[in-house]
This record gives structure tokens, sequence and C-alpha cells, in this order.
């Protein structure tokens, strides 16, 4: 099967809160991986295709990789911007992240995850999505995303 180019791509936009950060005011690294599942649901919702909805059709996704290179740090009470990337979404969910300051756009992390489609009755790897993830990105690849309330 020959793999479609794939461009969708969502984001979002928070202010990092003081729970987030160390005794330096710097956003201790592994709230980023937080930040990252917060892009990623809400891609998700975007093309209506949710942690709900995967379960509901029987799967599970876990991620078993993970990326991350921290460019510069943020910092309490910064509005960063978390853009989620989807890169291949036919074998597994790969998703590329960009993580900014949502003012000046200056790049603070890069990173990357894959996530892997499980039979949840079976407890088995799929190595092929299924196919209600497959309908869901071709539809959002056709029709766009859809805007959050």
């Amino acid at each position: 099967m020959t793999k479609q180019p794939c461009e969708l791509r969502h984001s979002v936009v928070l202010e990092v809160p003081f729970f987030d950060v160390d005794s330096m005011d710097i956003v201790w690294h592994g709230h980023y991986v937080k930040y990252l599942e917060l892009a990623r649901c809400a891609f998700l919702r975007a093309i209506n295709y949710d942690y709900q909805i995967m379960k509901a059709n029987g799967y599970g996704w876990p991620v078993v990789q993970m990326h991350l290179k921290y460019v510069r740090p943020a910092v309490f009470g910064q509005k960063i911007r978390i853009e989620a990337i989807l890169k291949e979404y036919e074998s597994c969910l790969k998703f590329d992240y960009v993580i900014s300051d949502a003012s000046s756009g200056k790049k603070l992390t890069k990173a990357s995850s894959m996530q892997v489609a499980v039979c949840m009755a079976t407890g088995e790897t799929q190595y092929q999505t299924p196919s209600s993830w497959l309908q869901a990105v071709n539809h959002a690849l056709t029709h766009g995303l859809k805007e959050e309330i």
C-alpha cells in the first residue's frame, strides 16, 4: 500500500501555569509530554475521532515511541502554542509537534510520538490501523478539520 501524504495539523494555545514550573520558573521537562497530549487530544476531537470513539470501536492506542528536543525553556505565565501535525496514519499514528511562543513564534520544543492500535478484546497489536480511523482521517483530509467550540 502506498503511503498517502498527510499534512493535517491542529494547534492549541495555553498559558503555562504555576504548578508546571520548577524553582527556576521554567517548565519542568516532564510536563512537555502533557502538553503534547493536550494538542493530540484537540487534534483527535477536530477530526471527530477522540479516545472515547477509539475505545467504542474496540481499540486502544498506546504511545510506543516519543522524542523531544528542548530548544528554549517555557516559563511561568508564557502563552505557548502546541501544534500537532499528523505525519503517518496508515500503519500507526505518528505525530510531529512544535511548541512555540504564542506571540513571537520562537520555537521552544520539537517532538514526535508514535502510537499503534491494539485490539481491546484480544490485546493484539494491529499492523494496519482500523478502518474507522482511516475513514476519520480521510474525511478530514477531504473536508478539513472541524472547529473547536
